[in-house]
């Protein structure tokens, strides 16, 4: 999965917020399955963006990235 610096950027902002924000939120260990939950469904969101570098590949994009389309 291939994240471009302005989501990435978003991506942190967002966890940093989301913790400073809702310090209830955080375990005693750092983690946070909440944030978590909320950046996971930003990424899942975002990936339905058209053009999206989030998608996952297709079958197609699969076979022609491994040489799929080569002559034998």
């Amino acid at each position: 999965m291939r994240i471009t610096k302005a989501v990435a950027d978003l991506r942190r902002q967002i966890h940093d917020d989301l913790r400073r924000q809702h310090p209830e939120w955080v375990l005693p260990n750092g983690e946070c399955p909440m944030c978590d939950a909320y950046e996971a469904r930003l990424m899942e969101l975002l990936a339905l963006v058209p053009g999206s570098l989030l998608r996952p590949p297709t079958e197609w994009q699969i076979f022609e990235f491994i040489g799929g389309n080569q002559k034998r």
